[in-house]
């Protein structure tokens, strides 16, 4: 009689089997899953498995931060970290520095005015100075006479008042010009940045008139951001100040402001959170922010690229002594790229996070 072979598939290898070998005999049917998989079910593995299947593991992380929700939101620069730039004299935009959306450095140039208060005060300057030359002399010689005995002392104390006045004149005159980068000879000054950070306004430009009560230039302070969003009600009570919020995958933030009264119209309360300076943060962006709250006991992240699933939901392949077994998983909400596991797998435990399309097969028996 012609003996009766099956092939059955085992990681590595493949096992021959005699099903049948003798004359009038039926062969009995194997179960190739029950040869091949030890009772618990895992897949057994050698090192040259893992190496042939391109398998990769990593540590399952205790988690601390848990997604609650994501929240439509826009960017905006804090209440305090944006600076007008107020023209001091009235006059005439001779020359644009800067213009709209640049990043600009403290003290840097952003345009320069014609000014006709600047070139009066550049001439009071100047008699201002004359003024006081002449009553250091005047001082100078009184004092002496007085200590000659020539003269009353009162005639001295008189000339050095003069002299303190003079001086004062002099020294705020001086300030201003220099406060407002002023040229009393070219009857100019300088527009200047207040603080570092990016121009966000610039209603200027040359040929414009300027005056005391304009201010040309906004600029929000650089690495400093602010994210207004809108809570529904049923998580007025879970978010506090204090939480995580992140924009993207990389940037996060901290939740400042929970607001305590529900607008009737929109059900919800108002949330601030402060951002640091990053991919996506961009005054006026309207995007989503991801809120965290505390992550519940024995929680576990993983690579989301570790998570898959089988017939009966979300597993993850958690390695043995002998191999790898597929354990299913309660999976959470999403961080950037990784996944809240929230029950199935304990924080230290090995999984699979590279190689699990070649593992879906041999645990479903294939």
């Amino acid at each position: 009689m012609v003996p009766l072979f099956r092939f059955v598939r085992l990681p590595g290898a493949l096992a021959l089997l005699t099903l049948a070998a003798c004359s009038g005999e039926q062969a009995a049917p194997a179960n190739d899953s029950a040869a091949a998989r030890p009772a618990d079910g895992s897949i057994p593995l050698t090192a040259d498995n893992i190496a042939r299947l391109g398998l990769k593991f990593g540590a399952a992380v205790a988690a601390t931060e848990a997604p609650i929700a994501v929240v439509p939101a826009l960017i905006a620069p804090p209440p305090n970290a944006r600076v007008a730039v107020a023209a001091t004299f009235p006059g005439v935009v001779t020359r644009i520095l800067v213009v709209e959306g640049e990043e600009v450095r403290r003290g840097q140039p952003l345009a320069i005015v014609s000014s006709r208060d600047v070139l009066s005060m550049g001439a009071d300057l100047n008699r201002a100075s004359a003024r006081l030359g002449v009553a250091q002399s005047s001082a100078s010689r009184l004092s002496q006479l007085e200590r000659e005995g020539i003269i009353a002392g009162a005639r001295a104390d008189e000339a050095r008042a003069v002299l303190g006045e003079a001086r004062a004149d002099v020294s705020e005159k001086s300030r201003i010009l220099t406060m407002v980068n002023g040229s009393g000879a070219s009857g100019t000054y300088m527009l200047t940045a207040p603080i570092a950070g990016r121009v966000t306004s610039a209603a200027i430009h040359a040929g414009s008139v300027v005056d005391g009560t304009t201010a040309p230039y906004m600029i929000d302070a650089a690495g400093q951001y602010e994210a207004q969003a809108q809570l529904p009600e049923r998580l007025a009570g879970q978010v506090k100040p204090g939480m995580t919020v992140a924009l993207g995958d990389d940037l996060r933030g901290t939740v400042t402001t929970v607001g305590s009264t529900i607008d009737p119209a929109t059900r919800s309360v108002t949330l601030k959170a402060r951002l640091p300076a990053g991919p996506g943060a961009m005054a006026g962006r309207a995007t989503s922010l991801s809120i965290f709250g505390p992550a519940p006991t024995g929680a576990a992240m993983v690579p989301a690229a570790a998570v898959t699933t089988l017939p009966g939901g979300d597993v993850l392949f958690v390695r043995t002594r002998a191999g790898v077994v597929a354990r299913p998983v309660k999976a959470g909400g999403k961080d950037g790229d990784h996944v809240l596991i929230l029950s199935g797998v304990k924080p230290g435990e090995q999984v699979v996070v590279a190689g699990t399309s070649a593992l879906k097969p041999l645990a479903m028996g294939e």
